[in-house]
């Protein structure tokens, strides 16, 4: 992976953003430089696959933390390995920074795949679903439960505009939600395009 500054400066505008917002002691910025390094694989993996061209130069993936997009990946990967080492409170932290930033909630303790994909993503929220690879989401999604029951999601389910996923659902693979779709309690079966509302749902096989 490049990018597009040097990662220590990275580090750097992370921690100085941190601090100005909610304060940082010590300790928690030798978290940060300690945990940098898996971050920093974890996000190209997730870059990898991108075909988003700004993801990628010189046959390389690249992270700008200027690229909003790229960035927001970036603060929910880090607060999730801060999570996993158990520092909650700066886990809380980086992720009310997120949320700040970025507009959409993705919260450390959900597991998004290893793969996943945002693009605008102002307004979404992702749940404790299980998330396959090649997820991906923009504005005004939502991921949640009903009567605490999450969905199951599998590989490649994108999601476009204002739609949701809430409850026992099983989505298969290669399923794409329609804008202002929502499917509550129901299953989609792989290779589908779903329009509409549940209880009536219109879902057309997708062309392969």
């Amino acid at each position: 992976m490049t990018t597009s500054i040097p990662i220590p400066e990275i580090v750097s505008l992370l921690i100085r953003q941190i601090d100005n917002m909610f304060g940082l002691t010590s300790d928690e910025s030798y978290i940060i430089k300690n945990v940098i390094n898996k971050v920093i694989g974890r996000l190209d993996r997730c870059f990898e696959p991108n075909p988003n061209k700004y993801y990628h130069r010189n046959g390389q993936t690249y992270f700008n933390p200027f690229h909003s997009g790229q960035y927001n990946i970036f603060l929910y990967i880090i607060s999730n390995e801060v999570w996993k080492n158990g520092n909650t409170q700066l886990a809380d932290k980086i992720y009310y920074l997120n949320k700040a930033l970025n507009c959409d909630d993705l919260f450390y303790e959900i597991e998004l795949p290893e793969f996943f994909m945002l693009d605008h993503p102002m307004g979404s929220v992702m749940g404790r679903a299980k998330y396959g690879n090649g997820f991906s989401f923009v504005q005004c999604c939502t991921v949640g439960n009903n009567h605490g029951v999450y969905p199951v999601i599998c590989e490649n389910v994108r999601m476009c505009a204002y739609s949701s996923i809430l409850g026992n659902c099983h989505i298969g693979d290669n399923v794409t939600l329609g804008a202002h779709s929502a499917v509550k309690d129901e299953d989609i079966p792989s290779n589908s395009l779903v329009f509409g509302q549940s209880p009536n749902l219109i879902i057309k096989n997708k062309k392969q």
